[in-house]
């Protein structure tokens, strides 16, 4: 079965989870995108921020709910990650969201220490792979796109890969280089959601969103522009190249220890 992913490239509101919602809901109505999957870039609500303290919500909290009210809005998943407070630790964590409620979450797991982000948050250390319309979907944070390891696709578990992002304009070739690389060597469809703008540190973002398809290519990619576009992936081609190119067969076995 075929999927369709919508992703929202924006520039953010810093720090004011409240303005971003709004910005998010408007976009959305004025698109009204016929999707099964809706990506948000990490940290929607408040943009790469080291003010957790301040930013933090429960893991029920406001945005929680609102991701509820959306996903039954346009009868998709949605998905991107917000800062949140549980057992006095904070993590940047992401929620993927059902039309009827239930979610799941994933802590991103490598924080950037360039940033001190593993001073503030704490780590996740479990990967998460969710279903959906028949296909499995793999979704990681920013930072983790640089670690092969935590996102490769032993035994095909998953079909898509997405990653979630604040990546700045100045390493903007490794973003748009390594989503072709993951898409290539884990035989996957992987998306790649950034943001644009400026942020509250003087930071630059390039967006360059981007669905890359298993042999490489981009079938999508947004660049500086902002835009809410919507994909429609085919299984049946993964499937076609998976058993033309079973490079996989191939693989070399390794396990991850703490």
């Amino acid at each position: 079965m075929d999927l369709r992913v919508t992703i929202v490239q924006t520039e953010l509101h810093w720090q004011d989870a409240e303005a971003n919602r709004k910005m998010f809901a408007e976009k959305l109505a004025a698109a009204n995108p016929q999707t099964d999957l809706i990506v948000l870039p990490e940290m929607f609500t408040t943009g790469f921020s080291m003010d957790a303290a301040k930013l933090a919500e429960h893991p029920e909290g406001e945005t929680l709910q609102w991701m509820k009210e959306q996903a039954a809005n346009y009868n998709a998943v949605i998905t991107g990650s917000i800062i949140v407070k549980e057992n006095d630790q904070y993590y940047n964590r992401l929620f993927w969201v059902r039309p009827d409620g239930s979610y799941e979450h994933y802590n991103k797991k490598h924080l950037f220490r360039m940033a001190k982000e593993h001073h503030t948050y704490t780590s996740g250390d479990e990967r998460l792979t969710v279903e959906l319309k028949g296909w499995k979907v793999c979704p990681l944070v920013c930072y983790d796109l640089r670690f092969p390891v935590w996102s490769r696709n032993t035994s095909n578990r998953y079909d898509l890969l997405l990653y979630v992002a604040n990546w700045p304009k100045a390493r903007g070739l490794a973003w748009r280089t390594l989503l072709q690389a993951r898409a290539i060597e884990n035989i996957a469809y992987t998306v790649g959601v950034n943001r644009i703008g400026t942020d509250g540190n003087d930071h630059p973002y390039s967006g360059d969103s981007a669905i890359i398809h298993p042999k490489g290519h981009k079938l999508l990619e947004s660049s500086e522009q902002e835009g809410i576009h919507t994909i429609t992936l085919s299984k049946q081609e993964l499937l076609d190249f998976r058993e033309a190119f079973p490079a996989h067969l191939d693989a070399d076995e390794f396990e991850l220890k703490d």
